[in-house]
């Protein structure tokens, strides 16, 4: 068995925390993944995985490894498909992370065409609102929403995503519309905390150009997208909201747009991969599909 085999056999038991469950998926008896996991570790010098009975788990040293085994894996993957891009079709795993309701309203729905059209590429879809870190979960490529933290990746801006207010009916019946951010310390809000620091999000505005905050109160803070919008459902509060995410809500009059002209400034959408003079062929073919999915969703 040459290295490269080796190779992905690792990083599939470190993925799936298995040896049975890497057998399953490489379609390999359990006894080939065993051997070959023991003669990694003869190779390398050291232990890449700690076993028990019951688990296993991926050492420090194993941990190190795994990132650099992603990289050959994905430059020789790259080498085998340089020269031959235009004649076969790409084949391979492509391990997207998107925000969870982009990924189920927008992406998801989508997909059956995409593999249709690419019958030798496998997607690993992963939904959560919390930042990854691309290199370390093994992600091939992942959509942001909002400011850029510096992270020496590669972006590619897909364009900026309105938010609006939104209330449900019940609500508005109950406490009035607002017409202006000032009105909001007499109303309710169910507040969002970030997910990954916990940290409650202002009231944003724009005000002839200039980005305006405050400070708001309410008996709810959610952590998420969905549990935001369901409460603003219930007529427990005003919300701020990408309108793609509420664009049903509003045409069925389950919600309602308030305060149009005091809406939040437009967040950008990238999706981000690592630094590769060479991307996959089969990356390369996902972000060219799902650019203008995502693009026609958010206008």
């Amino acid at each position: 068995m040459d290295r490269i085999d080796l190779f992905r056999i690792f990083t599939r038991v470190v993925e799936t925390e298995s040896f049975t469950r890497a057998a399953d998926l490489l379609k390999m008896p359990r006894s080939t993944i065993s051997t070959a996991i023991q003669d990694l570790e003869i190779r390398v010098g050291t232990r890449l995985l700690a076993r028990t009975t019951r688990s296993v788990s991926v050492t420090p040293d194993g941990a190190a490894f795994y990132e650099h085994c992603l990289r050959l894996i994905a430059d020789v993957e790259d080498v085998e498909s340089l020269f031959r891009q235009d004649t076969v079709s790409p084949q391979g795993i492509v391990r997207v992370n998107v925000p969870e309701r982009i990924g189920r309203l927008v992406i998801a729905p989508a997909l059956p065409e995409f593999l249709e059209r690419y019958p030798g590429i496998e997607i690993e879809l992963g939904m959560t609102d919390r930042a990854i870190n691309l290199v370390e979960g093994g992600v091939d490529c992942v959509l942001r929403v909002g400011p850029l933290q510096n992270s020496g990746l590669i972006g590619r801006r897909i364009g900026t995503l309105p938010l609006i207010n939104v209330a449900s009916p019940d609500y508005l019946h109950r406490y009035g519309t607002p017409n202006h951010p000032d009105e909001l310390m007499q109303h309710h809000i169910v507040r969002y905390a970030s997910p990954t620091s916990g940290r409650v999000e202002d009231w944003e505005w724009v005000d002839n150009t200039v980005v305006q905050t405050t400070a708001v109160s309410g008996r709810i803070t959610v952590n998420s997208a969905e549990a935001s919008i369901a409460c603003c459902l219930a007529g427990l509060g005003l919300i701020q909201i990408p309108a793609y995410d509420v664009k049903h809500h509003l045409l069925t009059g389950e919600l309602i747009q308030v305060m149009p002209h005091w809406n939040a400034e437009p967040m950008p959408m990238t999706l981000l991969y690592p630094h590769r003079k060479h991307l996959s062929r089969r990356l390369q073919v996902f972000m060219e599909w799902l650019t203008p999915i995502l693009e026609n969703a958010i206008q």
